[in-house]
């Protein structure tokens, strides 16, 4: 609203319309209340209608006024408009950015205030948290809320501690929190989120490691087309579900045709991405692709049976099919490597003797050797593969201290 500071009489508050609303006219309005640098110019009554006067209309700034009224519009009063119409901004000030990653929808979270960015500390950080984030930066729901400078550590001022939202909330400033700039951290605290937007998750198979590849994008799932896919394609899309390295990148429809949206064509990769939406593509939604073209991914290392997506029977995709690990001479420096490669944090216990429920088909290997700093299973000793005297009631599961590198959703 206008009110004395714009150059009207405080009795006299009143609306702007939108019609020609922009960033530039944001722009001035921000620096007029002291709130840093423009983020977006609402339009459509965003926050909600005003009532009484609508004193400005075709507002017209170059950004470079001190007050709004300074600007061109059609006169004090003059407007052909209602206040469904109201304009609205978003200033920089206590306004969120997610850093560290490179995707718009994943990373480490950082306030402005007071002239300047600044970290959230992680103490009480979960998804509810995570939740308003995902909202304020317009990436849907929230996966999930990394601690520990996942995204690694931020600089500077810590805005916020000990934040506890509801999950409701508008904005995450509007959280409860200890007050800004008051906390007990350092940035090896520093929260992060992943949100569902350009997420991935793979359907269409009894496996959450292998399946139809789906992202999420403007609110809905759509597939992507196997035009050019390969495995360096499948290796990122392995990678950002959290279950090793890729074993094939089967094409036409393998796991069923999906439905809905196609959102990524001539996908090409170069495998070291940590984002599917990070790869070159031809543009998201444009294509010339059916369903029946539907890309798929078969990963090399899945978790099953577990009570979360970081625990299990440890199970490995070798000549087309899944075999399990014989736990003969199984330990905490197998189990730490399994979890690395599964996209969980340090393991907590490696566990034998049908801890998760027997397996089926073919053991794969026994006699697991690793020295805990290995990246994939397969670069362990172990015996000639299939070479074992074990049986199901032996298989090897670990569990692991939780989600750590961007385990995207695995179901609707």
């Amino acid at each position: 609203m206008l009110g004395e500071s714009g150059g009207l009489p405080q009795r006299s508050v009143g609306t702007v319309c939108d019609d020609s609303w922009d960033t530039n006219d944001a722009q001035v309005v921000c620096r007029q209340v002291g709130c840093g640098h423009a983020v977006s110019a609402p339009q459509s009554a965003h926050f909600g209608q005003g009532s009484g006067q609508i004193w400005l209309d075709d507002v017209q700034c170059s950004g470079s006024e001190t007050y709004l009224i300074g600007c061109a519009h059609n006169g004090l009063g003059k407007h052909n408009c209602l206040h469904a119409k109201d304009a609205g901004v978003v200033c920089e000030e206590n306004s969120v950015r997610l850093s560290g990653s490179n995707s718009r929808c994943s990373g480490r979270v950082e306030v402005f205030h007071s002239g300047q960015w600044g970290t959230v500390c992680d103490d009480s950080w979960d998804t509810k948290d995570a939740e308003v984030v995902c909202r304020q930066v317009g990436c849907g729901r929230a996966v999930s809320a990394p601690q520990s400078a996942h995204f690694g550590q931020g600089s500077g001022q810590i805005w916020l501690d000990n934040v506890n939202c509801s999950g409701s909330e508008t904005y995450l400033i509007g959280c409860a929190h200890n007050g800004l700039g008051t906390h007990n951290c350092g940035h090896a605290e520093d929260a992060g989120v992943v949100c569902e937007e350009n997420s991935v998750r793979l359907s269409g198979s009894n496996s959450r490691c292998s399946g139809r590849v789906e992202v999420f994008h403007s609110g809905q799932w759509g597939t992507v087309c196997d035009d050019l896919w390969d495995t360096n394609d499948a290796e990122v899309v392995c990678r950002q579900v959290g279950c090793g390295r890729a074993v094939s990148a089967p094409q036409s429809a393998h796991f069923g045709q999906g439905s809905g949206q196609i959102w990524l064509d001539d996908v090409n990769c170069l495998g070291n991405e940590m984002y599917l939406i990070g790869c070159a593509h031809i543009g998201l939604g444009t294509h010339n692709c059916a369903h029946t073209e539907d890309a798929g991914v078969v990963c090399e290392v899945r978790l099953v049976d577990g009570s979360s997506p970081c625990s299990g029977r440890v199970e490995a995709f070798y000549s087309g099919q899944w075999r399990t690990v014989c736990s003969d001479k199984w330990d905490i420096n197998d189990a730490h490597v399994v979890c690395r490669q599964v996209g969980c944090r340090m393991a907590v216990s490696a566990t034998n003797l049908v801890h998760y429920a027997e397996g089926s088909g073919q053991i794969w290997v026994t006699d697991v050797h690793c020295s805990g700093s290995e990246s994939q299973l397969s670069e362990c000793f172990y015996n000639p593969l299939g070479a074992h005297n074990c049986r199901h009631h032996r298989d090897a599961g670990v569990v692991c201290q939780g989600i750590s590198l961007n385990l995207q959703l695995w179901s609707s």
